[in-house]
C-alpha cells in the first residue's frame, strides 16, 4: 500500500471517529431526556435537558456563570503554569542526578500518596481562601505526572546519540536544544496531557473547601439550594474547560511534534 492510500484511509478513519463521537453525544442526550421524562423522579433531583438549557441561557445573560468560570479559568491556567515550569526544571535536574533521585524520591512518592482532598484544607488554612491557595492545589496536582514523564523523557535519549553530539563538539546548551528536548518531547506531552485535564479537579477542589467565587462555589451555592440544573450547567462547563485545555496541548503536541509525522510519511 502505497503513501497516498495510507492517507487516505487515516483521513477516512479520523472522519468516522468524529461521526462516531457525535452520533454517542447524541445518543447520551437521549438517554438523559428519556430518563427525565419517564423515570419518575423530581425535577430537583434530574432536570431534563432542556431545563438545564434554560438554566444555563439565564445564568449565561446574568454574568454568573462568566464570573465564576472566569475565576476557575484564571486558577487553573497559573496553576497549570506553575506546576508545569517547576516540574520541568526538577525533573531535568532529577534525570541527571540519580543521587538526588534517591533523596528526593520518599518526597514525592509520599506528596502523591496522600489524597488531594485531605491537604486541600490544609493548604486552604495555611494560605486563605484566596486564589493563591487554589494556584497552588492546581499546581500540586500537574506537578507529579509532568515531572515523571520529564524525567523518563531524558533518560529515553539513547547513549548512542550523547556520543555522536559530543563527537561533534556540541555544547551542554546545544545538545539540550538539538537532542535532549526534542527526545523528551512525546513522552512529556503525555504527561501535559493528564496534568492539563487533572488541573480542572484541583481547581474544584479548592474552591469546594473554601473560596468567594469560582465553579465549585456555584456548584456548593446551587447544591444548597436545591438549584439541580445549575449544578449540572457548572459541571459541563468543568468539563467543556477540561476538554479545551486538552485539545490545546494536543494541538500544541501535534505543532511541535510535525517532524515525527513526517519522518513516518517518509
Amino acid at each position: 500500500m502505497d503513501s497516498n492510500s495510507l492517507l487516505k484511509l487515516r483521513q477516512t478513519y479520523n472522519r468516522t471517529r468524529r461521526w462516531l463521537g457525535l452520533v454517542s453525544l447524541a445518543a447520551g442526550l437521549l438517554a438523559w431526556w428519556l430518563a427525565a421524562l419517564y423515570g419518575g423522579l423530581p425535577a430537583f433531583i434530574l432536570p431534563s435537558p432542556s431545563d438545564v438549557w434554560t438554566r444555563f441561557l439565564r445564568a449565561l445573560v446574568s454574568g454568573e456563570l462568566a464570573r465564576h468560570t472566569g475565576a476557575t479559568l484564571l486558577e487553573v491556567l497559573l496553576g497549570l503554569f506553575f506546576g508545569t515550569t517547576f516540574a520541568i526544571i526538577l525533573g531535568y535536574i532529577l534525570a541527571k542526578s540519580r543521587v538526588l533521585e534517591q533523596i528526593l524520591s520518599p518526597y514525592l512518592v509520599a506528596s502523591q500518596a496522600v489524597p488531594l482532598v485531605a491537604i486541600a484544607p490544609l493548604l486552604v488554612l495555611w494560605f486563605g481562601p484566596g486564589i493563591f491557595s487554589k494556584i497552588l492545589i492546581v499546581g500540586l496536582i500537574v506537578f507529579f505526572p509532568v515531572l515523571v514523564n520529564t524525567v523518563f523523557g531524558i533518560r529515553a535519549v539513547p547513549p548512542a546519540y550523547y556520543d555522536l553530539m559530543r563527537s561533534l563538539r556540541a555544547s551542554r546548551r546545544q545538545i539540550l536544544h538539538h537532542l535532549e528536548i526534542p527526545a523528551a518531547l512525546p513522552i512529556f506531552f503525555g504527561g501535559l496531557r493528564i496534568g492539563a485535564t487533572l488541573s480542572v479537579i484541583g481547581a474544584v477542589v479548592g474552591e469546594l473547601v473554601g473560596a468567594n467565587t469560582g465553579l465549585g462555589v456555584l456548584i456548593n451555592i446551587s447544591r444548597g439550594t436545591f438549584d439541580t440544573p445549575m449544578v449540572f450547567v457548572a459541571v459541563f462547563t468543568l468539563i467543556v474547560l477540561a476538554l479545551c485545555l486538552y485539545g490545546i496541548v494536543a494541538w500544541m503536541e501535534r505543532k511541535f511534534l510535525i517532524w515525527q509525522e513526517h519522518i513516518s510519511n517518509n
